[in-house]
């Protein structure tokens, strides 16, 4: 499995079930990055998109643990009953999309994470874990700086080396 993020230089990923910036060529890559694929999130990530709606092209899979979710998506209420739901699927074409617990829950099981790193702080109240810092993974790629909306940032990708 992969994760794709977004985070800040402090490894903010959100504040009050938001995103930390507008950025349209980060959103194109997210999409390119997904599309066609497996998308795992939790419920508030879900509720999150426009009108609550799942994302188009892809297979959207909800963590949460209400069993009567109602959602246009199938919904899992374990960690294990997303492994059955995966047992047929390619795990290199399932991505880790979020929240912040669903990101700590999954790292563990994801072999690459593409992180894209704005160059600035937010105020935030969910974080992402620290890669630079995390013996298990190396950072195998680092695109040239992007501007757009008043931020510059790039896109990373981390490998999980044990």
């Amino acid at each position: 499995m992969k994760i794709i993020v977004a985070v800040d230089r402090n490894w903010a990923i959100g504040k009050g079930n938001s995103l930390l910036a507008h950025l349209p060529v980060d959103l194109k890559h997210f999409r390119e990055k997904t599309l066609g694929k497996t998308v795992v999130m939790g419920r508030q990530t879900l509720e999150s998109f426009p009108g609550g709606k799942p994302l188009p092209g892809r297979t959207n899979i909800v963590l949460t643990t209400n069993e009567d979710y109602p959602a246009d998506c199938e919904i899992c209420c374990s960690k294990e009953h997303l492994f059955q739901c995966l047992n047929n699927c390619d795990l290199d074409q399932v991505f880790i999309i979020g929240g912040e617990q669903i990101y700590r829950e999954f790292l563990s099981h994801c072999d690459r994470a593409y992180v894209t790193k704005i160059d600035a702080a937010f105020p935030a109240d969910k974080y992402f874990i620290n890669l630079d810092e995390h013996p298990a993974w190396k950072l195998v790629y680092e695109s040239e700086p992007v501007t757009e909306n008043g931020f510059t940032y790039r896109f990373t990708e981390y490998e999980r080396i044990f």
